[in-house]
């Protein structure tokens, strides 16, 4: 079955009186060369179970299963399953879960479901849940060894900017902090079934497992990097003050020892000076 014809996707919709939703953001792959690409570079190969977020049809989970040992994938719409159920027949090693992510145990998934494999994420997900997917993985320190999705090409211009550059925000700090990002290749909006109005982009974060912080203080460092970025057009003492509560005084304190001016926005720091900045206003 060709996933990726437009007459075939036509005519198993129809059949399932399928129709798309907006608000889940449902855009279906229908260029056929995208979802080999995403598999090859998501870590989907023997020894690997993968984690896919989100599977329209089941064009890029079956591209998963003809490589990993085994697909899981989390599935937030109900009436995909009935659709899955046949476009998936031919695979022993794929597992639906009808489930929002956001509100899924992963750690107990991926315990339960890939004992003795390595794990990694792939997914081509909705724009408006790019970023709070991420973290969620990020944040959550599941044993899993990258995470591979396609996005919006904006969101992956932030998410692969330089900590410090005018196109970095709360994201793009958060990636860099637990492994290292790369953009792996741009997928244009004519691959979609709708068409959306905007093209897309394939990028990938490779995790490094490690703990930069102790958890206290990661929490306030991620506490201060969004407070910060929530209000990136302001200087980084008047954001803090305003959002979180730290007199001005003390961050202007933190910045002079940092050898930073009182006027500097969040947008301009570096990892390391975020880091540094943090730990001296925690210690406060």
């Amino acid at each position: 079955m060709n996933l990726t014809n437009i007459g075939t996707v036509k005519d198993i919709l129809s059949r399932h009186g399928f129709s798309f939703s907006k608000g889940l953001g449902q855009n279906f792959i229908i260029n056929p060369d995208i979802c080999p690409k995403i598999a090859e570079s998501g870590n989907a190969c023997k020894g690997f179970g993968i984690l896919e977020i989100g599977t329209g049809i089941g064009v890029l989970t079956a591209e998963l299963a003809k490589r990993a040992d085994k697909v899981v994938a989390v599935e937030i719409d109900a009436r995909l399953l009935p659709i899955l159920d046949e476009t998936l027949a031919g695979f022993d090693n794929v597992k639906i879960i009808n489930e929002d992510v956001m509100k899924c145990d992963l750690h107990k998934l991926i315990d339960e479901e890939f004992k003795g494999l390595q794990v990694a994420v792939c997914a081509n997900l909705p724009y408006y849940i790019t970023s709070p997917v991420i973290m969620l993985l990020l944040e959550s320190r599941l044993p899993i060894e990258s995470i591979t999705v396609m996005v919006q090409k904006e969101a992956a211009q932030r998410l692969c900017a330089r900590v410090g550059s005018r196109d970095s925000g709360a994201i793009t700090v958060g990636v860099n902090y637990y492994g290292t990002v790369k953009k792996l290749f741009d997928v244009s909006r004519g691959s979609f079934m709708p068409a959306p109005n905007v093209d897309s982009a394939v990028m990938r974060i490779d995790l490094n497992g490690e703990r930069r912080l102790d958890e206290e203080s990661e929490r306030f460092f991620f506490k201060l990097v969004k407070a910060g970025f929530s209000q990136r057009r302001k200087t980084l003492a008047n954001s803090l003050s305003s959002v979180i509560g730290i007199p001005k005084e003390k961050v202007y304190e933190a910045l002079k020892a940092e050898g930073l001016p009182e006027a500097v926005r969040i947008e301009q720091l570096d990892m390391e000076q975020l880091i540094a900045l943090s730990a001296m206003l925690m210690k406060e």
